[in-house]
């Protein structure tokens, strides 16, 4: 297995790990970049872009887009985060006061921060939702507003890891005008950074590959 890129001095143990990734745990293509004190001192990738998950012949490259999964997260929540010191988003608001239809079952109580800190009794839904409903901007949201908190919202945490994207991303929505939080990231994020970041990719990069 060819490893591709350079360590700095005194970080050749992360590119032995790296590789070790290949020839003993089965990974079939990977990158990783490391900085400290805002100098890159990682920046390695190595493998196949196959998404089927064979050993084919695109390779990993240095510029291969990753699905990051929960990490988005982070990312989205900077979205409310940036509206709230805009002044356009008040964190100490309930969510009803920004999208009337969640305040159904006893939601009136969960607070914006609620949402950002999963605080906000919503973990899971009382039923399942197809893979079209999952995936429509309405539905999903929908679903969400019509579900009673399992606790009490702002005493408990649980992890809302299915529901997270459905509640930020509408509430992004009903603040900004109908503008959702990957539009938002792309407008306000990623395209004044010059990142290569997507919540949602792009038809012109997917049919890139």
């Amino acid at each position: 297995m060819n490893v591709h890129g350079t360590v700095a001095e005194g970080f050749e143990p992360v590119r032995d790990a790296f590789a070790q990734n290949f020839t003993a745990l089965g990974e079939r293509g990977a990158a990783v970049a490391v900085y400290r004190d805002g100098r890159k001192v990682v920046d390695l990738w190595g493998g196949t872009r196959n998404v089927d998950g064979t050993v084919g012949t695109e390779p990993w490259r240095r510029g291969t887009a990753q699905v990051v999964r929960s990490a988005t997260k982070g990312v989205a929540a900077a979205v409310p985060l940036l509206l709230h010191r805009r002044g356009e988003l008040d964190l100490d608001a309930p969510v009803g006061e920004y999208w009337p239809e969640f305040k159904a079952h006893g939601k009136e109580r969960v607070l914006v921060r609620h949402v950002l800190n999963h605080r906000a009794g919503l973990p899971v839904l009382d039923r399942p939702l197809t893979p079209e409903d999952a995936l429509d901007p309405r539905r999903g949201p929908a679903a969400v507003a019509a579900q009673a908190p399992v606790w009490e919202p702002g005493t408990d945490h649980g992890y809302h890891a299915l529901t997270y994207g459905w509640l930020l991303d509408e509430l992004v929505r009903r603040v900004t005008g109908g503008r959702g939080a990957g539009q938002w990231i792309a407008d306000e994020i990623a395209r004044p950074l010059g990142l290569d970041l997507w919540v949602g990719l792009p038809a012109a990069e997917e049919a890139a590959g």
